[in-house]
Protein backbone atom coordinates (compact mmCIF):
# COMPACT_ATOMS: atom_id res chain seq x y z
CA UNK A 1 0.00 0.00 0.00
CA UNK A 2 1.48 3.04 -0.66
CA UNK A 3 2.48 5.05 2.18
CA UNK A 4 0.35 8.21 1.45
CA UNK A 5 -3.14 5.51 1.62
CA UNK A 6 -1.95 3.86 5.04
CA UNK A 7 -4.07 4.94 8.11
CA UNK A 8 -2.65 6.32 11.17
CA UNK A 9 -0.43 4.36 13.34
CA UNK A 10 -2.67 3.12 16.39
CA UNK A 11 -2.34 4.79 19.21
CA UNK A 12 -0.16 3.28 22.38
CA UNK A 13 -2.20 2.51 25.33
CA UNK A 14 -2.17 5.09 27.99
CA UNK A 15 -2.03 4.05 31.43
CA UNK A 16 -1.85 6.20 35.04
CA UNK A 17 1.57 7.15 36.69
CA UNK A 18 0.08 8.70 39.54
CA UNK A 19 -2.14 11.85 38.06
CA UNK A 20 -0.21 11.34 34.75
CA UNK A 21 -1.29 9.72 31.88
CA UNK A 22 1.82 7.41 30.65
CA UNK A 23 2.25 4.99 27.85
CA UNK A 24 2.37 1.37 29.43
CA UNK A 25 4.98 0.76 27.84
CA UNK A 26 7.09 4.00 29.28
CA UNK A 27 5.50 2.86 33.11
CA UNK A 28 7.45 0.14 33.90
CA UNK A 29 10.72 2.22 33.87
CA UNK A 30 9.25 5.26 35.54
CA UNK A 31 8.24 2.93 38.43
CA UNK A 32 11.55 1.25 38.80
CA UNK A 33 13.23 4.84 38.81
CA UNK A 34 11.12 5.59 41.51
CA UNK A 35 11.88 2.42 43.74
CA UNK A 36 16.02 2.49 42.79
CA UNK A 37 15.71 6.66 44.26
CA UNK A 38 13.55 5.32 47.62
CA UNK A 39 15.15 1.91 48.27
CA UNK A 40 17.69 2.77 50.74
CA UNK A 41 15.36 4.44 52.56
CA UNK A 42 12.02 2.32 51.98
CA UNK A 43 11.33 1.95 55.75
CA UNK A 44 11.09 5.48 55.71
CA UNK A 45 9.20 6.14 53.19
CA UNK A 46 6.55 3.63 54.62
CA UNK A 47 6.53 5.89 57.84
CA UNK A 48 5.68 8.98 56.39
CA UNK A 49 2.92 7.47 54.26
CA UNK A 50 1.32 5.50 57.08
CA UNK A 51 2.90 7.74 60.07
CA UNK A 52 4.40 4.35 61.05
CA UNK A 53 1.02 2.47 61.01
CA UNK A 54 2.84 -0.18 58.06
CA UNK A 55 4.49 -1.49 60.55
CA UNK A 56 1.30 -2.82 62.60
CA UNK A 57 -0.22 -3.12 59.36
CA UNK A 58 2.23 -5.70 58.18
CA UNK A 59 1.66 -7.76 61.77
CA UNK A 60 -1.55 -7.96 61.32
CA UNK A 61 -1.05 -9.18 57.63
CA UNK A 62 1.31 -11.70 58.75
CA UNK A 63 -1.53 -12.63 61.75
CA UNK A 64 -4.70 -13.05 58.62
CA UNK A 65 -1.91 -15.79 56.99
CA UNK A 66 -1.07 -17.84 60.08
CA UNK A 67 1.69 -19.94 58.44
CA UNK A 68 2.24 -23.28 60.35
CA UNK A 69 4.57 -23.81 63.13
CA UNK A 70 4.69 -27.78 62.33
CA UNK A 71 7.41 -29.25 60.64
CA UNK A 72 5.39 -29.44 57.62
CA UNK A 73 7.00 -27.62 54.13
CA UNK A 74 5.69 -24.22 53.68
CA UNK A 75 7.01 -21.95 50.87
CA UNK A 76 5.87 -18.27 51.03
CA UNK A 77 6.60 -15.76 48.01
CA UNK A 78 6.31 -12.36 48.70
CA UNK A 79 5.87 -10.34 45.68
CA UNK A 80 7.09 -6.77 45.26
CA UNK A 81 8.55 -7.89 49.16
CA UNK A 82 12.43 -5.67 48.45
CA UNK A 83 13.44 -5.04 51.92
CA UNK A 84 11.90 -8.43 53.24
CA UNK A 85 10.07 -6.61 55.78
CA UNK A 86 7.03 -9.01 55.00
CA UNK A 87 9.11 -11.97 54.52
CA UNK A 88 10.88 -11.65 57.89
CA UNK A 89 7.73 -11.32 60.00
CA UNK A 90 5.84 -14.34 58.31
CA UNK A 91 9.44 -16.42 58.79
CA UNK A 92 9.57 -15.23 62.05
CA UNK A 93 5.66 -16.48 62.77
CA UNK A 94 6.00 -19.97 61.27
CA UNK A 95 8.38 -22.96 61.98
CA UNK A 96 11.35 -24.05 60.88
CA UNK A 97 10.29 -25.65 57.79
CA UNK A 98 8.88 -22.65 55.98
CA UNK A 99 10.81 -20.56 53.55
CA UNK A 100 10.29 -17.67 51.31
CA UNK A 101 10.90 -16.22 48.43
CA UNK A 102 11.28 -12.52 47.48
CA UNK A 103 10.47 -11.46 44.00
CA UNK A 104 11.11 -7.78 43.26
CA UNK A 105 11.84 -6.02 39.83
CA UNK A 106 14.28 -3.58 41.76
CA UNK A 107 17.56 -4.27 41.83
CA UNK A 108 17.79 -1.75 44.34
CA UNK A 109 15.27 -2.83 46.60
CA UNK A 110 16.50 -6.46 46.72
CA UNK A 111 19.84 -4.78 47.55
CA UNK A 112 18.20 -3.40 50.54
CA UNK A 113 16.29 -6.33 51.03
CA UNK A 114 20.00 -9.04 51.21
CA UNK A 115 21.40 -6.16 53.06
CA UNK A 116 19.38 -7.03 56.13
CA UNK A 117 19.95 -10.70 56.25
CA UNK A 118 17.35 -13.45 56.55
CA UNK A 119 19.71 -16.66 56.53
CA UNK A 120 18.88 -19.42 54.47
CA UNK A 121 15.32 -19.93 54.38
CA UNK A 122 15.06 -16.75 52.30
CA UNK A 123 15.50 -16.23 49.15
CA UNK A 124 15.49 -13.32 46.41
CA UNK A 125 14.60 -13.49 42.38
CA UNK A 126 14.43 -10.43 40.57
CA UNK A 127 11.27 -10.69 38.48
CA UNK A 128 8.23 -9.26 37.06
CA UNK A 129 4.98 -9.73 39.18
CA UNK A 130 3.23 -9.59 35.97
CA UNK A 131 5.29 -12.57 34.41
CA UNK A 132 6.87 -14.49 37.57
CA UNK A 133 9.86 -16.61 36.58
CA UNK A 134 8.12 -19.82 38.48
CA UNK A 135 6.71 -22.70 38.05
CA UNK A 136 2.70 -23.12 38.09
CA UNK A 137 1.47 -24.30 41.69
CA UNK A 138 4.57 -23.75 43.38
CA UNK A 139 3.83 -21.89 46.35
CA UNK A 140 1.46 -22.64 49.64
CA UNK A 141 1.10 -18.21 49.82
CA UNK A 142 1.48 -15.24 47.89
CA UNK A 143 1.72 -12.33 49.85
CA UNK A 144 2.22 -8.32 48.36
CA UNK A 145 2.53 -5.42 50.32
CA UNK A 146 2.16 -1.64 49.33
CA UNK A 147 3.50 -3.50 45.69
CA UNK A 148 -0.17 -4.32 43.44
CA UNK A 149 -0.73 -0.31 43.04
CA UNK A 150 2.78 0.24 41.34
CA UNK A 151 2.08 -2.33 38.74
CA UNK A 152 0.52 -1.78 34.93
CA UNK A 153 -1.45 -4.49 34.58
CA UNK A 154 -3.30 -5.81 37.31
CA UNK A 155 -5.15 -8.65 36.18
CA UNK A 156 -2.00 -10.06 34.39
CA UNK A 157 -0.60 -9.95 38.05
CA UNK A 158 -3.20 -11.41 39.82
CA UNK A 159 -3.02 -13.99 36.99
CA UNK A 160 -0.12 -14.58 37.85
CA UNK A 161 -0.61 -15.19 41.60
CA UNK A 162 -3.12 -17.65 41.07
CA UNK A 163 -0.64 -19.50 38.54
CA UNK A 164 1.92 -19.49 40.99
CA UNK A 165 0.10 -21.09 44.00
CA UNK A 166 -0.78 -24.54 44.65
CA UNK A 167 -4.44 -25.44 44.83
CA UNK A 168 -5.36 -24.78 48.69
CA UNK A 169 -2.92 -21.40 48.01
CA UNK A 170 -3.01 -18.24 50.26
CA UNK A 171 -3.51 -15.12 48.66
CA UNK A 172 -3.18 -12.29 50.75
CA UNK A 173 -2.82 -8.29 49.58
CA UNK A 174 -1.93 -5.40 51.91
CA UNK A 175 -2.79 -1.95 50.05
CA UNK A 176 -3.00 1.67 50.63
CA UNK A 177 -7.02 1.83 49.85
CA UNK A 178 -10.22 3.86 49.82
CA UNK A 179 -11.30 5.44 52.90
CA UNK A 180 -14.46 4.74 54.30
CA UNK A 181 -14.96 7.91 57.23
CA UNK A 182 -15.72 10.88 55.30
CA UNK A 183 -13.84 13.44 57.78
CA UNK A 184 -10.67 10.97 57.90
CA UNK A 185 -10.26 10.74 54.13
CA UNK A 186 -10.02 14.43 54.46
CA UNK A 187 -8.06 14.34 57.15
CA UNK A 188 -5.38 12.35 55.28
CA UNK A 189 -6.09 13.48 52.03
CA UNK A 190 -4.50 16.52 52.77
CA UNK A 191 -1.89 15.02 55.04
CA UNK A 192 -0.57 13.05 52.23
CA UNK A 193 -0.62 15.84 49.31
CA UNK A 194 0.29 18.62 51.80
CA UNK A 195 2.69 17.03 53.81
CA UNK A 196 3.89 13.90 52.48
CA UNK A 197 5.92 15.55 49.40
CA UNK A 198 7.23 18.35 51.45
CA UNK A 199 8.55 15.71 54.47
CA UNK A 200 9.94 13.55 51.44
CA UNK A 201 12.03 16.34 50.03
CA UNK A 202 13.03 17.37 53.58
CA UNK A 203 14.09 14.06 54.68
CA UNK A 204 14.84 11.97 51.81
CA UNK A 205 15.40 14.71 49.22
CA UNK A 206 12.78 13.56 47.16
CA UNK A 207 9.79 15.22 46.99
CA UNK A 208 8.51 14.03 43.33
CA UNK A 209 8.57 9.93 44.40
CA UNK A 210 6.60 10.84 47.10
CA UNK A 211 4.10 12.83 45.51
CA UNK A 212 3.73 9.91 42.79
CA UNK A 213 3.62 7.09 45.51
CA UNK A 214 0.66 9.46 47.66
CA UNK A 215 -1.16 9.37 43.89
CA UNK A 216 -0.80 5.87 42.75
CA UNK A 217 -2.91 5.45 46.05
CA UNK A 218 -5.80 7.25 44.61
CA UNK A 219 -5.62 5.52 41.16
CA UNK A 220 -5.90 2.40 42.95
CA UNK A 221 -9.21 0.33 42.86
CA UNK A 222 -11.32 0.59 45.93
CA UNK A 223 -12.35 -2.05 48.41
CA UNK A 224 -14.81 -3.49 46.20
CA UNK A 225 -13.67 -3.03 43.07
CA UNK A 226 -10.47 -4.80 43.74
CA UNK A 227 -11.96 -7.83 45.27
CA UNK A 228 -13.95 -8.06 41.94
CA UNK A 229 -10.51 -8.48 40.08
CA UNK A 230 -9.06 -10.93 42.56
CA UNK A 231 -12.48 -12.91 42.11
CA UNK A 232 -12.50 -12.68 38.01
CA UNK A 233 -8.62 -14.05 37.96
CA UNK A 234 -10.51 -17.43 39.43
CA UNK A 235 -9.82 -16.71 43.52
CA UNK A 236 -12.48 -17.78 45.97
CA UNK A 237 -13.48 -16.85 49.27
CA UNK A 238 -12.42 -13.62 48.93
CA UNK A 239 -12.69 -11.16 52.11
CA UNK A 240 -11.02 -7.76 52.80
CA UNK A 241 -10.48 -6.51 56.35
CA UNK A 242 -10.14 -2.39 56.42
CA UNK A 243 -7.25 -0.98 58.48
CA UNK A 244 -7.69 2.12 60.35
CA UNK A 245 -10.64 3.54 58.80
CA UNK A 246 -10.01 2.15 55.32
CA UNK A 247 -6.45 4.23 55.24
CA UNK A 248 -4.98 0.53 54.58
CA UNK A 249 -6.61 -2.77 53.81
CA UNK A 250 -5.72 -6.27 53.46
CA UNK A 251 -7.47 -8.70 50.87
CA UNK A 252 -7.11 -12.36 51.16
CA UNK A 253 -8.17 -15.27 48.71
CA UNK A 254 -7.94 -18.29 48.43
CA UNK A 255 -6.95 -20.53 45.29
CA UNK A 256 -9.23 -23.69 45.73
Amino acid sequence: MPEDLKGPAPAKSKTSFGFARVGEDAKQGLVNDVFARVARRYDLMNDLMSAGLHRLWKNDLVSWLSPPKSGVPYTILDVAGGTGDVALRALKASGASASAVICDISAEMIEAGRARGGGARLTFVRGNAEALPFARASFDAYTVAFGMRNLTHLEAALAEAFRVLKPGGRFLCLEFSAVEMPLLDRLYDAYSFNAIPVLGGLVAGDSASYRYLVESIRRFPAQENFTQLIENAGFERVRYRNLSGGIAAIHSAWRL
